[in-house]
C-alpha cells in the first residue's frame, strides 16, 4: 500500500516554529504537490495568508574544522534547485532549513521570496537550468549562497574582509516578518 500524504521534515520543523511562535496562525498542508508546502492563514481573518515552499538539506559542514572558515561555519546546506520551478513557484516565500548535524543551535530559516531568490542566483552564477544552491550560516550571524566560493575567499570571509555582495542573505536569516503581517488582523 502506498501511503496518501507524507510530511516531509523540513515541511514538520517549520509547521511546528510557526505553531510555537505564532499560535494566532493556522497552518494548513495541502491535499496535492502544488508547489506550496504550507499555507498560513491569520486564525480571525483567513483571507491574510502566506504560501510557503519548504526546502531542507542535511548538513554538509566538515566534520571536523581544520581551517578558519569551517570554524565560523555553523551549518552549510546544499540544494538543487531548477530555474523553472523558481520562476513559476506561486509559493509567497521559500524557506530553506539549515540544522547543524551537532546540533549546537538551533534551527536557521532562510525566509526569502522566490523572485528575490532567482534574481541572486542569476546575479551570482549567471542564467542556468539547474542551480546548486548552498545556503550557509555563521557563527557571527551571517547567512550566504555559499557554491563558488574560492578558498582564498573563504578565508577572506572567516577573517571579515569579504564583500558578499549578491551572496549575502542575512537580512533574510530567521526573518518572520511575513508573519507578523498577517498576525494581527
Amino acid at each position: 500500500m502506498r501511503p496518501i500524504f507524507t510530511v516531509h521534515a523540513g515541511e514538520f520543523l517549520v509547521g511546528e516554529y510557526i505553531e510555537k511562535c505564532f499560535p494566532e496562525l493556522n497552518v494548513w498542508i495541502p491535499s496535492k504537490d502544488t508547489g506550496i508546502d504550507l499555507l498560513v492563514t491569520n486564525k480571525k481573518d483567513s483571507s491574510k495568508s502566506v504560501g510557503i515552499q519548504v526546502k531542507m538539506s542535511r548538513d554538509y559542514k566538515p566534520v571536523h574544522a581544520i581551517d578558519a572558515f569551517s570554524r565560523k561555519l555553523l551549518a552549510g546546506g546544499w540544494v538543487t534547485l531548477t530555474h523553472d520551478k523558481i520562476k513559476k513557484s506561486t509559493a509567497d516565500y521559500w524557506i530553506f532549513i539549515l540544522v547543524s548535524h551537532e546540533r549546537k543551535m538551533e534551527p536557521k530559516y532562510i525566509i526569502i521570496p522566490p523572485s528575490e531568490l532567482l534574481n541572486r542566483l542569476i546575479a551570482i552564477h549567471g542564467e542556468l537550468k539547474i542551480y546548486h544552491f548552498y545556503p550557509w550560516v555563521l557563527d557571527n550571524g551571517i547567512a550566504l549562497q555559499g557554491r563558488g566560493l574560492s578558498k582564498i575567499e573563504k578565508n577572506e570571509l572567516a577573517a571579515g574582509s569579504y564583500s558578499l555582495g549578491k551572496r549575502d542573505l542575512s537580512v533574510h536569516l530567521d526573518d518572520w516578518k511575513p508573519l507578523e503581517n498577517i498576525r494581527n488582523p
